[in-house]
């Protein structure tokens, strides 16, 4: 594991689910005591970043800088198959940064790669978290309302249509997920890229 290899050198790896509690236990525990994983179902952290995509990897240094933007990128193979997607071009990227000091980027083109959002995005967020509040409250049917407003306003946004199904009732692996997975293939793939499609 990548976190083995590297962590004599100062590098760890922090994850956060993007999930609600009862679901992240098995990872978060998994985890544990390696690395640390911290449970976001509010969506706080991927707001603040830009994550719009999972697996996201964001490479933050010493001084709390966000030195590489949020990239696609997979701890290993095991879906390669599924996303396209070589884990070891970010493997070898995240070796050269932390043996040598190597970015894949400059400060100015790593601002570059997170945006301000658009007004349609934070009010899709907006619309995610209500619905999420809802749901939490019991009103499942009003919660569902405000799900389907923020997938219609940013229908490519896995952290809003997949982070949404297991509160509307679906199952994140099934067959509404793949269904999303086909209009975002046949999109293009749209937004940030991978670190082996020079993300």
């Amino acid at each position: 594991m990548i976190h083995d290899e590297l962590t004599d050198k100062g590098f760890t790896v922090v994850a956060i689910a993007l999930d609600e509690p009862d679901a992240a236990r098995e990872w978060v525990d998994a985890a544990a005591p390696t690395y640390p994983v911290f449970v976001d179902p509010d969506h706080v952290f991927a707001e603040r970043l830009a994550i719009s995509n999972v697996p996201t990897a964001i490479w933050i240094d010493e001084s709390d800088r966000i030195v590489r933007a949020p990239v696609i990128a997979p701890v290993d193979d095991l879906f390669k198959e599924f996303t396209n997607v070589e884990s070891t071009v970010h493997h070898e990227q995240l070796r050269a940064w932390v043996n040598d000091g190597t970015l894949p980027f400059d400060e100015a083109e790593t601002r570059e790669k997170v945006p301000a959002p658009t007004d349609d995005e934070q009010l899709a967020r907006t619309h995610r978290r209500m619905g999420a509040h809802l749901y939490r409250r019991g009103r499942p049917d009003r919660a569902a309302t405000h799900f389907a407003r923020a997938g219609e306003l940013q229908p490519m946004d896995f952290t809003i249509r997949r982070g949404s199904l297991p509160m509307k009732g679906g199952d994140p692996f099934g067959q509404e997920f793949f269904d999303f997975w086909a209009e975002w293939e046949a999109a293009g793939r749209p937004g940030y890229t991978s670190a082996d499609r020079g993300g």
